[in-house]
């Protein structure tokens, strides 16, 4: 149970972090306050489900080393997320090549952003009896 509440407190953590990052991006993009809120919004409710589904199952990964293990989900979750919000952008701007420009300089800014929150993360025992004995996120 312990370890649930670690990937919901994780889970919000990054959804802060993407929904920042996501308003800019799509505000920016689109020079409009409407759409950069819209598109954030409708982001982050489907995104945090979609992050805490993406922490259990790395859960129950077998990769010990950190530095891969970080890497793959890295990777793993930018295609999720990026996909994600290119669809949102695309349907809340009616305009596909929007939702292409928001998705691919996310997939940029995000891969950063999330590879040291999986940093900072993994320095912090919260939820985690054993790390040695578990798998750890």
């Amino acid at each position: 149970m312990s370890t649930v509440k670690r990937h919901i407190l994780k889970s919000i953590s990054w959804r802060i972090i993407g929904s920042i990052d996501t308003f800019l991006l799509s505000f920016i993009l689109t020079g409009s306050l409407t759409f950069g809120l819209r598109i954030t919004g409708v982001d982050f409710f489907s995104k945090l489900l979609l992050y805490y589904f993406h922490e259990r199952i790395w859960f129950l990964s077998k990769i010990k080393s950190p530095n891969i293990r970080h890497l793959y989900k890295t990777f793993s979750w930018r295609a999720v997320g990026s996909l994600t919000t290119l669809i949102v952008a695309w349907i809340v701007t009616g305009n596909p090549l929007t939702g292409f420009h928001i998705g691919f300089l996310e997939t940029l800014t995000k891969m950063i952003l999330y590879y040291l929150h999986e940093k900072i993360w993994y320095r912090i025992n919260f939820g985690l009896i054993d790390r040695n004995s578990k798998n750890v996120d």
